[in-house]
């Protein structure tokens, strides 16, 4: 008579036992399980034939070798400033993620020149239209060099950094034609053009003939600056110490004398040699297609599949680099002085300055995300700040023009138009969508995508840049000889080295 309630009462213990290791043990419902998470990623990475290095295959040199490290020197003197108040490291310094980690660049007339990256200022704002792009991993980029793609290569051979023989377009020659003094590649033509630049390192004064076209000016100026650096010509006894022929004599193994050495060409085929050392790629990223499945996180194999599926990402920051190479408007925020465009000169169409083609008014070229937890702001203009904002702007740019706070940005820095400007970008991203010329589309992210998306972008990023014991090579202290005692030793706000 008693054994049918001792099963009654065994059956309900069972039942007990296994909702409470239910609750305990939720099945997830909207992610896949780890294991599940790791075979999709592969078979992405395998179908996109990814291997995690862009630098594989190509011919790229070490800091060490005697080019760059002439180029180092280079980098950081001031003398190729035409104001002796700015030098390339300036607005690329390798602490601040190879830019200068503000909205748009300070070069010339900085209240303290030595202050670079928050903090820096000048009395009349920023003059300089654009955000910075990293000089990481610049040897790796094979189309064009520069927000707009004015300097570009004809071949755009994958692999060849634009050094394929096929020639570089440049500012200095129409728009479609090949510039024979580019140089060996796409890094050493775009170093042509910052000392020409006046609002970056030329100065308003230095070169000013103005009875000559800006073209005439421009190549005086690199004239000048090498017989600067060189001590001949109208230059001779600038430079007080000036040691930079023993420099070039052992970086070049010449004997050659200044006249013949200290070129304007040697001189930005050293620097993009510098430029082209900076290989920033072993990130946690890299490690995790090349097999290690604990390398990221499981928050970011997560974004990883929203960045190669739902999210679009990489319809445009494709491949090992992460970018296309291409252009396209986006609608980032426009502020800054502009680079005479529109009615009043203050706005800025990006590649269609040099296109004059219309569906490109407002294109920028995609920048590669690696090592993009220390490359901001972000955009053309660097509008945004932090991560999050740029990327909930791909996701919505309208949404986020909505709700952009221009107040919130540095006084100096000018908005006038910028609004109106804004929208019209947007009319452009509008339009282009129903053109069916590629652009962003609206996407709904719930806030715990959006964190995954960004811990996965956190994974593009190698160590090495956020360390500065690792980075030293690339930074000209105290122990690496200044030829000319021109050298710009770099500080923060805080009055700590750089």
């Amino acid at each position: 008579m008693m054994k049918r309630p001792l099963r009654l009462s065994l059956f309900l213990m069972l039942i007990g036992i296994f909702v409470l290791n239910a609750c305990a043990n939720p099945t997830p419902t909207t992610q896949p399980e780890p294991d599940d998470v790791d075979s999709q990623l592969r078979t992405i990475i395998a179908a996109k034939g990814l291997t995690g290095d862009p630098s594989i295959g190509r011919d790229l040199p070490s800091i060490d070798d005697p080019l760059p490290q002439l180029g180092l020197k280079l980098f950081y003197t001031q003398a190729l400033g035409g104001q002796q108040d700015s030098a390339c490291v300036t607005c690329h310094h390798p602490s601040l993620g190879g830019g200068d980690a503000i909205p748009m660049s300070i070069g010339v007339n900085a209240d303290n020149p030595e202050l670079l990256g928050p903090g820096r200022t000048r009395p009349d704002g920023p003059k300089v239209p654009r955000n910075a792009p990293t000089t990481f991993n610049s040897g790796l980029w094979d189309q064009f060099m520069f927000w707009d793609g004015r300097v570009e290569s004809k071949g755009k051979t994958p692999g060849a950094n634009g050094g394929d023989g096929f020639g570089i377009r440049t500012p200095d020659t129409p728009y479609g034609y090949p510039d024979p003094q580019a140089g060996a590649n796409l890094v050493e033509a775009q170093s042509r053009f910052p000392v020409t630049a006046e609002a970056e390192m030329r100065g308003f004064d230095f070169g000013a003939d103005t009875g000559n076209t800006l073209e005439v000016r421009d190549e005086n100026t690199r004239i000048r600056l090498a017989q600067i650096l060189g001590d001949y010509g109208a230059e001779r006894g600038t430079l007080s110490p000036n040691n930079w022929l023993a420099e070039f004599q052992k970086a070049f193994n010449s004997d050659q004398p200044a006249e013949e050495l200290v070129t304007f060409e040697n001189i930005v085929h050293a620097i993009g040699e510098y430029e082209r050392s900076q290989v920033f790629v072993d990130t946690p990223w890299k490690a995790y297609v090349q097999g290690d499945d604990d390398a990221i996180s499981e928050e970011a194999k997560q974004g990883a599949l929203l960045f190669f599926g739902a999210g679009n990402c990489s319809t445009c920051h494709t491949g090992d680099f992460f970018t296309d190479e291409q252009f396209h408007a986006l609608a980032i925020p426009q502020i800054g002085v502009g680079k005479a465009s529109g009615t009043y000169g203050d706005d800025d169409w990006g590649r269609y300055l040099e296109t004059q083609n219309p569906d490109d008014k407002y294109a920028f070229r995609t920048p590669s995300l690696l090592n993009v937890e220390v490359t901001g702001p972000y955009g053309h203009d660097g509008a945004y700040a932090t991560l999050e904002e740029i990327v909930r702007h791909h996701l919505n740019p309208e949404k986020a023009i909505d709700s952009y706070d221009f107040s919130q940005l540095d006084p100096a820095i000018r908005t006038v138009n910028a609004e109106r400007y804004t929208r019209q970008a947007l009319e452009q991203v509008k339009k282009n969508r129903e053109n069916g010329i590629k652009t962003v589309s609206d996407i709904n992210f719930s806030d715990e995508q959006v964190a995954s998306l960004i811990a996965f972008l956190h994974t593009l990023t190698d160590p090495c840049v956020k360390d500065r014991a690792c980075l030293a090579p690339w930074i000209a202290d105290e122990s690496v000889p200044d030829p000319d005692g021109l050298r710009l030793y770099a500080v923060d706000a805080e009055n700590n080295p750089l």
